[in-house]
């Protein structure tokens, strides 16, 4: 049994993040990752309209709408990064919000680094009601059509940030803590990106997936969903190092949890809403 833990506990420091380079050009796992995770999604929000009846979606409406959601996904991330997590640097070095290149020690490609959450789940929405509005569908039809499936996406995500080893959590002494290259010190940590590749996507999937038929208002999956995934990123942030440059913000509370507050007071706002509606 000690090997396994040995095994375990070193794995990060076996994993390289690249597939392969080619000059200055690198493909890495995480890039993958979000690959499969869109098509995972895409292939599912199929299933969902070929298979349930209650949605009235043609095959381009469907295409327009993923397409809108990968780019505000993509769009609203980064700029949640630079807006919630590290926005002096970036007034600094504008350039480096969008090009994958550093220029603060000449010039290197880096590839683009630092996405939030929060910030895609922003740019989804507003990318995505725009579209809405312009082809006039339901916006809480296409909440309901695409909320379910879209946690699976994360799982995927998550594997990218473990793999890169970053994102890593708070130094434990318990035998599931790893060694992570990156961490500042070599000390065991928890392994806080496969806690949220499993809570954050498996579970969440798996709960939203089984109560997507029941009987709730509609619009009310986008609201279980806030709700569900800010309760569950606000656990698992006592196990995640908060960001160097930022620690602790409010008394012990990372910025992360400070936003999945909002998320949470906000689900059960907009599930009240609609239950009145």
């Amino acid at each position: 049994m000690s090997e396994f833990w040995d095994w375990w506990q070193h794995l990060p420091q076996h994993l390289s993040p690249v597939i392969f380079e080619i000059g200055w050009f690198r493909l890495q796992y995480y890039g993958l990752m979000y690959i499969v995770a869109f098509a995972l999604t895409y292939f599912l929000v199929f299933y969902r309209v070929k298979h349930e009846e209650r949605f009235e979606f043609s095959k381009n409406q469907v295409n327009d709408l993923t397409t809108y959601a990968i780019l505000g996904l993509i769009i609203g991330a980064r700029l949640g990064y630079v807006l919630f997590y590290n926005l002096s640097y970036y007034m600094r070095h504008p350039l480096e919000i969008f090009l994958p290149f550093s220029f603060s020690n000449g010039f290197t490609f880096t590839g683009i680094s630092g996405m939030s959450y929060h910030g895609g789940l922003i740019g989804i929405l507003l990318l995505v009601f725009w579209y809405i509005r312009k082809a006039k569908l339901n916006f809480w039809d296409v909440m309901d059509l695409y909320v379910p499936v879209v946690p699976l996406g994360y799982t995927f995500g998550r594997l990218g940030n473990f793999i890169n080893g970053e994102l890593f959590g708070r130094t434990t002494t318990s035998a599931v803590g790893m060694y992570f290259p990156q961490a500042p010190e070599k000390a065991l940590r928890h392994p806080s990106q496969l806690y949220e590749a499993f809570f954050e996507g498996i579970f969440l999937f798996i709960l939203l997936w089984s109560i997507r038929k029941f009987k709730v208002p509609k619009g009310a999956m986008l609201a279980l969903y806030v709700i569900g995934y800010g309760t569950v990123r606000f656990v698992i942030e006592f196990f995640r190092e908060p960001d160097s440059h930022l620690g602790f913000v409010i008394s012990s509370f990372s910025m992360g949890q400070i936003l999945c507050a909002l998320m949470i007071a906000g689900g059960i706002g907009l599930y009240f809403y609609l239950r009145q509606k």
